[in-house]
């Protein structure tokens, strides 16, 4: 099948004109490209029409687009209302509902109309691509075309290959996304694509640490934005997206990899969801909104004061990354410091465990248990400090390293005995999804990192960011947690293990 890429010619169906659909009606304009558009609901287009010309004018008064460019997209969309219209298309770009007989059946409708050398794409965001295609008589010529709302804004698409899409059909998608301004990746059809596979790491990770009630949902937000850098929290972004969005995409993508414990969703949620807190378009999910916006909860005043801290600090040397960075810290603040290889006898003790817990490695290291609080050092250290104490840590101590680690405005958290605190967990579990992804070569490592870093936001891409902490502290965390839950869930990819052994970059194929 010879599909060449003639940007000049070029004439691109849109059936389905919800936000998907009119966001990429609307690149495509602006790229110059004609624009046949087709909703089955009467006045569905003309309202598609008007919002992509109400955008583009509101591009022109920011400058991001001249005059000329506004006018050509205008004259460029042509509203069409039937079907036959599109028979003289290049290319369809389906964005109806998420419902794969839907799919099939507009698929074999557009078969009987269009040429045969015509591209049938899906926007579908977790349908299996290959499914779509088995109801076509040419199945060669349909892929996945995945963009993110808001399209204009979103500037990556993933370009699903099918079990029998062509590679000129994959080529031509490519260019097509290369001329409207975004940026093509290619993926495997497996759940989930890239974006929404590799992210399922900071759902689900989420997820069960709110089942083992290590901390508030707040708290947990806070630290994975300030220590880690996320643009949003895990809760906030269930609470944007919808729990009757997000819970069950978690869920389709589980049985997709026929429940593959990584990527396990938690019983609470379906509660959660049962009891209707779906987020911010009902004003109640994780957090309350009124009038649309999050109400934040008070901040609990500080209730010890640096002048109660009579005794010194000991810090453990079995972390030497994580001893120094504490010391340094600690003398940064003049506080007075135990440099005794053993603690004294009223000394707090800070520990700085990989993947463990505090009351695990406090026994580990032959330490009072009641005098010891752990720090998390493994990534965002200087951006926020996470501590927590062995179940007999007494409130003294607690209170004093709260005081000790948030001096100056800086912020510290106090979350519930667990292993590998929270930022640690999170991470760890994205990085070995995204080398499960590597490994099972879904897409290259590049387009991996490409499609997750612009898809969801994330200040690294996933394998980059393994990279920037060490594969060798991950893979560390990850076996410590694997050992104390006796869960498969935690299990390090032997992509990430091999190249943690060699010294070598995840991103090396």
């Amino acid at each position: 099948m010879q599909n060449n890429f003639d940007n000049e010619n070029i004439i691109v169906g849109i059936v389905g004109l919800g936000a998907m659909g009119r966001g990429i009606a609307q690149i495509a304009a602006t790229a110059g490209i004609k624009v046949l558009m087709y909703d089955a609901i009467d006045g569905v287009t003309d309202d598609a029409i008007n919002f992509i010309d109400k955008m583009l004018k509101r591009s022109l008064e920011k400058k991001r687009i001249d005059e000329n460019t506004y006018k050509r997209a205008i004259n460029k969309l042509t509203k069409v209302n039937t079907l036959e219209d599109l028979k003289d298309c290049n290319i369809i770009v389906e964005a109806v509902k998420e419902d794969i007989n839907i799919k099939k059946e507009l698929f074999v409708k557009l078969e009987n109309i269009v040429s045969e050398n015509c591209i049938l794409a899906t926007n579908t965001s977790s349908l299996s691509v290959t499914d779509i295609a088995s109801s076509c008589k040419k199945p060669y010529r349909v892929a996945g075309y995945h963009f993110f709302n808001p399209v204009p804004l979103m500037k990556v698409v993933e370009i699903v290959k099918a079990e029998r899409t062509s590679d000129s059909i994959i080529d031509f998608l490519q260019k097509l996304a290369i001329f409207m301004g975004h940026n093509p990746v290619i993926t495997k059809d497996t759940p989930g694509f890239i974006v929404n596979h590799v992210g399922r790491g900071y759902s689900t990770e989420a997820m069960a640490m709110f089942t083992e009630e290590i901390a508030q949902v707040d708290i947990i937000d806070s630290i994975l934005k300030k220590a880690a850098g996320f643009p949003m929290g895990p809760f906030e972004l269930f609470d944007l997206t919808g729990l009757d969005v997000s819970l069950p995409a978690s869920i389709s993508i589980y049985n997709g990899f026929y429940q593959d414990p990584r990527y396990r969703p938690s019983y609470k949620f379906n509660k959660r969801l049962e009891a209707g807190l779906l987020g911010r378009k009902v004003g109640e999910g994780f957090y309350i909104y009124k009038d649309g916006k999050k109400i934040d909860n008070e901040k609990l005043e500080k209730s010890y004061s640096n002048e109660d801290i009579d005794f010194s600090i000991w810090v453990s040397k079995k972390n030497k990354e994580g001893y120094e960075k504490v010391i340094k810290y600690l003398k940064s603040k003049n506080y007075k410091i135990d440099y005794n290889e053993a603690p004294k006898e009223e000394s707090l003790c800070i520990i700085t465990p990989f993947g463990l817990d505090a009351t695990t490695t406090a026994i580990n290291e032959n330490l009072d248990p009641s005098r010891v609080i752990a720090v998390d050092t493994f990534y965002g250290f200087d951006n926020c400090k996470t501590l927590m104490g062995t179940l007999d840590a007494t409130v003294k101590y607690k209170n004093a390293a709260l005081s000790i680690f948030s001096e100056n405005s800086e912020e510290a958290y106090l979350i519930s005995d667990s292993p590998g605190f929270v930022v640690q967990r999170v991470l760890s579990m994205i990085v070995n999804i995204a080398c499960a992804a590597a490994e099972q070569k879904i897409a290259s490592p590049s387009d991996i990192d490409k499609a997750v870093k612009l898809g969801l936001g994330y200040p690294y891409g996933p394998l980059e960011w393994g990279d920037l902490i060490g594969a060798s502290k991950i893979n560390y965390v990850l076996n410590n947690l694997s050992a104390i839950y006796k869960d498969q869930r935690y299990r390090p990819t032997l992509w990430l293990k091999r190249r943690a052994l060699l010294s070598k970059s995840l991103l090396e194929e």
